[in-house]
């Protein structure tokens, strides 16, 4: 038996789903629609801040489509002394889409290849960000909306 803790839409209280089968099972019975990914800078949900740069990040905010918390895992990728880029690592928690406010170059090739839309914003915090996205006040992400710094 496995268990699979989500949280609540305040990112604290924990939810949990019990499956007798796989947890990627679980986790795709758990999920409804499109799965959204915030880098962030703590674990303070809906009302954390946004990180400045996508791969530089403490944490990851996932979202559905509703606004609602799934799940804050750590940054634990090769910018932060871990394995992997930041791009596989969320793609491995199943993000469709990634809402930043700044990505490199090679980043965002990555998630294009991997299937993981890209959207630039400057919001303040999680929910700030979401509500962007949900009212369409926020741009899909192309090679011009990449940090200065990473230019190729």
């Amino acid at each position: 038996m496995i268990k699979i803790f989500l949280l609540y839409n305040n990112g604290v209280l924990p939810k949990t789903k019990v499956c007798s089968k796989s947890a990627l099972c679980c986790i795709r019975q758990t999920s409804n629609g499109v799965k959204l990914v915030i880098p962030t800078n703590n674990k303070k949900g809906i009302d954390d801040t946004v990180a400045e740069h996508f791969g530089r990040c403490l944490t990851y905010t996932f979202l559905n489509e509703k606004g609602e918390i799934v799940e804050i895992i750590d940054n634990t990728s090769e910018d932060r002394g871990g394995k992997g880029l930041p791009p596989e690592l969320i793609k491995e928690h199943k993000a469709d889409i990634l809402l930043c406010k700044d990505i490199g170059p090679k980043a965002l090739i990555l998630c294009k290849e991997l299937g993981t839309e890209v959207y630039i914003g400057q919001a303040g915090t999680v929910k700030e960000m979401f509500e962007m996205w949900k009212n369409n006040k926020i741009k899909k992400a192309s090679k011009e909306d990449v940090c200065e710094e990473h230019k190729l």
